[in-house]
């Protein structure tokens, strides 16, 4: 790929007289900034879009100058999708201004969204008309449904609706010639020719950029019900996992593994989120059911507690009887985050195993890691759909500064364990920079070589999200 320009003030110049007075700006330190504070990127200026046109004027200009672009939804990535550290300074394109709410239809459970309206905006339109878009973050007050259908987000709804692919019908996206794809057909079935909305999804904003989509909706449960229950070890998990699904099938919302390191962290870090239960158990289950009657959904949690109860898989728990209760039992498991970044990890793992491997990678990951060293583990996550959140921090009275020259062998240790076992080193947070030397070295051959080939085809120049996914050639 032919080697780009930096957006210089010459450049910026020209971007302006392109765009309405005040949508090209001096980069502020949050573009340049990510979640966890490891690099500090670059921008030229920032721009900011307000309509689909923009944005194609702002590509146009950049492929006629070999000047890179940035997309940008929420900043919320934790791959480094969203910041450049090094090569020539990009244009930042900022989809924060394209918000809008182009259209929703009940009867039909599709919503048309910008790029740039929040995962919450667009739960709330969905909920003001009866309906539920169910994709659901910790951060989705500021992941934007471009961001999220870039990175193919998942979240804690996985189980029962899938990733946010899944939850997309169409898009709106402008490519790296400048020629805009108007995709946002609300269509369940359209065979006409190659589906680019899935290719667009989870390239991280390297193929095109899009300004909108077609999200499906889901009829509300008529009730939920959400129990957080204690378990002996990850196996009696899986194993309760399928009891659920085999007495209220398509029913369970969310099944999040917890472990003790999580809870302790919380006392630690977060005491105002209460635990509620006496000494920490070693494991838990954040188990919500979406029941068609509100008459029954108590009963329902409390036969299967029973019957979890008498095979040994469940050992304790409480079940939430009010709205309060099961906001305070799901603020455990989103508050987990929160509380892993004060401790400060040495090494974050994003990895999947096949369903039935999720215990012995458990065990098998705590022995490798044992033998390279001292750490805590926090291991949590999206049990349902065998996606572990697998962290590794410093021991009481170190910190992970102490362990940097130690971070490479630990990921090499736990990616090389997951890929023995057929998993993937990303399951949900895509890419990035962060991960591209992760993919060239566990992916397949066959498919980095059609990813080439597509990204050369796309986009011959490699403006769009450098370095982003593959490296420049």
């Amino acid at each position: 790929m032919p080697m780009l320009n930096p957006a210089d003030a010459a450049f910026v110049a020209r971007l302006a007289v392109l765009l309405p007075e005040g949508a090209v700006r001096e980069a502020e330190p949050r573009y340049v900034e990510e979640p966890r504070g490891r690099w500090a990127g670059q921008a030229g200026a920032v721009v900011y879009p307000r309509r689909t046109e923009e944005v194609q004027a702002v590509v146009r200009a950049c492929a006629d100058a070999r000047v890179g672009i940035l997309p940008w939804g929420g900043g919320t990535g934790l791959v480094g999708g969203q910041i450049m550290p090094e090569g020539p300074a990009p244009v930042i394109l900022s989809l924060e201004r394209m918000a809008a709410l182009r259209g929703l239809w009940p009867e039909e459970n599709v919503l048309i969204a910008e790029a740039g309206m929040t995962l919450a905006a667009a739960q709330e339109a969905a909920t003001a008309a009866g309906r539920q878009f169910p994709l659901s973050l910790a951060s989705e007050g500021t992941a934007r449904v471009g961001g999220v259908l870039a990175t193919n987000a998942g979240g804690i709804g996985v189980l029962r609706y899938g990733n946010a692919r899944d939850l997309c019908l169409g898009v709106e996206a402008v490519l790296a010639d400048g020629s805009i794809l108007g995709g946002l057909k609300r269509l369940r079935k359209d065979n006409s020719g190659y589906d680019l909305r899935h290719l667009l999804i989870g390239a991280e904003g390297t193929l095109g950029i899009i300004t909108a989509a077609a999200l499906r909706l889901v009829p509300r449960p008529a009730a939920e019900v959400t129990a957080l229950l204690v378990v002996p070890d990850p196996a009696a998990a899986l194993r309760l996992l399928t009891l659920c699904q085999t007495r209220v099938p398509g029913m369970v919302s969310a099944f999040e593994l917890i472990g003790r390191m999580g809870l302790d962290f919380l006392a630690e870090k977060m005491p105002e989120v209460t635990i509620p239960f006496a000494s920490h158990p070693a494991w838990c289950v954040l188990l919500e059911l979406g029941l068609p009657s509100v008459f029954e959904a108590e009963e329902v949690m409390a036969t299967l507690y029973a019957e979890a109860e008498e095979a040994g898989l469940v050992q304790d728990g409480v079940i939430a009887v009010s709205e309060a209760q099961r906001t305070a039992l799901w603020r455990i498991r989103e508050s987990i985050p929160e509380a892993n970044r004060r401790i400060g990890a040495v090494s974050s793992h994003d990895i999947s195993v096949p369903l039935s491997a999720v215990p012995e990678f458990i065990l098998r990951a705590d022995a490798a890691l044992a033998r390279l060293g001292e750490w805590r583990i926090n291991c949590f996550g999206h049990m349902g759909d065998g996606n572990l959140h697998y962290n590794v921090f410093p021991v009481p009275g170190r910190s992970r500064k102490d362990h940097e020259h130690e971070r490479d062998a630990i990921k090499t240790c736990v990616h090389d364990l997951v890929h023995e076992m057929g998993g993937s080193v990303s399951a949900e947070h895509g890419i990035g920079r962060l991960k591209v030397r992760d993919l060239e070295k566990y992916g397949d051959p066959g498919k980095l070589a059609a990813m080439r080939a597509v990204k050369t085809a796309l986009d011959p120049m490699g403006i769009l999200n450098p370095g982003a996914v593959l490296r420049q050639a």
